[in-house]
């Protein structure tokens, strides 16, 4: 069912379609060394074969779960002479490249340097992490999304329809029902070789099947996909973290159920959840902390799948909750400044004289021990520069009210919030004379 050319690829057409620029460098002949980057079932193999196909090169496939340096070296020296002897050049296909280690991705270096070989190297993962600097440069990041439904159907119904003579005419007629069509795009989650077996058991399936027979089949023999150890997992959680930021529970809800449901480890969630409670509602309400504390300590306890129940009640009352990020701004600008005058000393005033010795030295002596007094007193807490630095900047820690001032104010933006989030209702925060500058 591979398309043999671009005719045939159906997706991406923001890189391949008419009038793209990697489209014009493949009919031109030579597109360069490509790192094709998306989810499996993208179309990443088929694409670097119709590229070998349409530059009239030689294709040498590599995948680095099973190959290792010594067939590498293989293909690089083939082609090297092949190029040398009849000037024909060899597409290197490497699946997967994020499986070989630093050292053996150095070993395409000198050759795609050169012009030895093409390489075209196809990740599911972030190339930014998996690929070594070196070999990135010299390479075209091409991004593959996910296929859209309206391409995955042109897929569906054109693999029918090359197979149309040898099927029976039920299974056809089954095959090209409206509703089993979409279930197999929606299960197949823009992967076509999803799809592709999804449509394979609906051929397969004995005459006498009824369609709603068929659909239930499909959704019990579908899993999400989900990559614990990759990119989903960072997605997700980054997805889930922002909508309690921007206080929407359901969209909230919604993605820690999705990751739930793939299998997620709930101590994970429990863990970016007390990360939230503090971050993102910090100082607004400091029930939020221990009530993420104790989240983690009952998943810890209780386990799916109970404890998602606990994870549901935190998640709820993390993103109704109020949102202050003065405690995490605080500690940024402490941080920068900590980190600027490092080598600065304690004051004497506020320095521990846990023996004599230190008490001779003036330890602590200017100490006032604030439950002592009546009112209010005041140490030299810390070194002059950085007093200095708080005199011109403002405190580190500043009061609810300076925050307020401080931040952004969009009346385009809140205007949208009030039409899609609001119903069309004012924002009651909104000032009553004028909106702010």
């Amino acid at each position: 069912m591979r398309p043999q050319s671009l005719d045939d690829f159906f997706g991406h057409q923001e890189h391949v379609g008419p009038g793209t620029l990697l489209r014009g460098l493949i009919d031109s002949g030579t597109c360069g060394s490509l790192l094709l980057w998306g989810p499996p079932g993208s179309g990443k193999t088929t694409l670097a074969r119709i590229i070998a196909r349409s530059t009239h090169s030689i294709i040498k496939e590599l995948s680095a779960t099973s190959a290792g340096t010594a067939d590498v070296r293989a293909v690089f020296e083939e082609a090297k002479n092949v190029l040398s002897l009849s000037g024909k050049r060899t597409v290197m296909f490497v699946d997967e490249i994020q499986r070989f280690n630093k050292a053996q991705q150095d070993l395409f270096l000198p050759y795609v340097e050169k012009g030895w070989v093409q390489l075209i190297a196809a990740t599911t993962e972030n190339p930014s992490f998996k690929v070594v600097a070196a070999l990135l440069s010299r390479c075209r990041v091409i991004v593959l999304w996910r296929i859209f439904d309206t391409d995955m159907m042109k897929i569906l119904l054109n693999a029918i329809n090359r197979m149309r003579d040898s099927i029976k005419q039920e299974h056809a007629t089954l095959a090209t029902n409206t509703k089993v069509l979409e279930c197999i795009v929606g299960l197949s989650i823009g992967d076509a070789r999803t799809a592709l077996n999804l449509l394979e058991l609906v051929l397969q399936a004995p005459s006498n099947v009824s369609v709603e027979q068929i659909l239930n089949s499909l959704k019990t023999t579908t899993l999400s996909r989900y990559d614990r150890t990759g990119d989903d997992r960072y997605e997700m959680i980054s997805a889930l973290h922002k909508s309690i930021r921007g206080s929407d529970g359901s969209a909230a809800l919604y993605w820690l159920a999705r990751m739930l449901t793939a299998g997620e480890d709930p101590l994970y969630v429990a863990r970016r959840l007390i990360v939230v409670a503090s971050e993102d509602v910090g100082l607004a309400d400091t029930h939020a902390l221990p009530l993420a504390t104790a989240t983690y300590f009952a998943c810890q306890n209780i386990g799916l799948p109970e404890c998602r129940i606990n994870l549901a009640h935190c998640v709820s009352y993390l993103a109704e909750a109020k949102k202050s990020i003065r405690a995490y701004e605080a500690y940024n600008r402490a941080e920068a400044e900590a980190k600027r005058t490092s080598a600065l000393s304690v004051p004497i005033a506020v320095r521990n004289a846990p023996t004599q010795f230190m008490e001779t030295l003036g330890y602590g002596a200017e100490y006032l021990y604030n439950p002592n007094f009546a009112h209010p007193v005041t140490n030299n807490y810390l070194p002059e520069e950085v007093k200095h630095t708080l005199q011109v900047d403002g405190p580190f820690l500043r009061t609810a009210e300076d925050y307020t001032k401080e931040r952004t104010w969009s009346e385009e933006r809140l205007k949208r919030w009030e039409e899609e989030v609001n119903r069309g209702e004012k924002w009651e925060g909104r000032p009553t004379n004028s909106s702010p500058q």
